[in-house]
């Protein structure tokens, strides 16, 4: 039973969230659509609690690290389930399925 969070853990996942981060930044709805500015928020979202992870990992908190970084990673795959990134058929970074 794994009952800490390891620095090697938290980078996996900065790591995978960055790529993620990156992939839905390309899927943007078009700027005309009514989709676009909901896509913004998400993408807002996202980068905040993104950022706060890095700080909470520079004061050597990498519980509440892991805690924002999940919650960043929650809004990617709400926004991927809900059509407002397109990215394509990957299902093994996001949730897709119906």
């Amino acid at each position: 039973m794994i009952k800490e969070i390891t620095e090697e853990k938290l980078e996996n996942y900065f790591k995978r969230t960055e790529e993620a981060i990156k992939i839905i930044k390309k899927g943007l709805p078009p700027k005309r659509s009514l989709l676009y500015d909901i896509a913004k928020d998400f993408l807002l979202m996202i980068e905040s609690y993104f950022e706060d992870a890095k700080v909470f990992r520079e004061k050597g908190d990498y519980v509440t690290a892991f805690a924002s970084i999940n919650y960043a990673y929650g809004w990617i795959d709400a926004g991927v389930r809900l059509g407002l990134f397109d990215v394509g058929d990957d299902d093994i970074r996001f949730t897709l399925a119906k």
